[in-house]
């Protein structure tokens, strides 16, 4: 993944600047339940926290996505990427994210926050039909509580496990005053992971 890490010198200054354009607004303006990271040194490397929705399995945690530009963005769409782990027919054990806006459905005029708000929806509704994870796609179409009950085991052990103060969101609809409080949430964390131990050890084949 090393060779996809940076495009900076492969992409023209204004594409550079529309893309670090787009990731200002993002940050002063983000949309609901999404917070993007700014890595000012490499603007084709983007890192974004999304909140789980409510209603869904992945509700309650924080999952860190990151889309890598290529050397041919904006006409080629970029690759996305779950860093946090999750169960998902639309992810692929390695994280990447299986979804039409990112493949025969990609426009050059798509924006970052488009692809960001793309990623969200497809923790409310996943689609079976292009499965990366054949076994998450077979649950939630065969066996929805089964599919539920396994999304939210892993949301627990790898999106809580990190909170807040450990990604570095403030984001106030899941935190709202306690979003300060980062030693006390280091703390919470600490003894969440302690807690998550053994559900980890039972998850160890998964």
């Amino acid at each position: 993944m090393s060779a996809m890490s940076s495009n900076v010198e492969n992409l023209s200054p204004q594409i550079i600047r529309r893309v670090a354009k787009e990731l200002q607004e993002l940050v002063l303006d983000p949309p609901e339940g999404i917070k993007v990271t700014l890595n000012e040194e490499d603007v084709t490397n983007i890192q974004a926290y999304i909140e789980g929705p409510a209603g869904t399995p992945y509700a309650g945690g924080v999952f860190r996505v990151k889309l890598a530009l290529g050397k041919d963005f904006p006409q080629g769409p970029p690759k996305a990427f779950f860093l946090t782990k999750i169960f998902h027919p639309n992810v692929a054990k390695s994280g990447e994210i299986c979804v039409n806006t990112l493949k025969k459905d990609w426009k050059p005029d798509l924006g970052i926050k488009h692809i960001l708000l793309t990623i969200k929806c497809l923790l409310i509704v996943p689609n079976a039909e292009s499965a990366l994870n054949e076994e998450a796609g077979k649950l939630l179409l065969e066996h929805y509580d089964g599919y539920s009950q396994r999304a939210k085991m892993m949301t627990e052990i790898h999106a809580l496990a990190q909170k807040v103060a450990k990604a570095g969101m403030e984001m106030s609809s899941m935190d709202g005053p306690q979003a300060k409080k980062h030693a006390s949430d280091k703390k919470v964390a600490a003894d969440k992971k302690k807690l998550l131990k053994d559900k980890k050890r039972t998850l160890k084949r998964l």
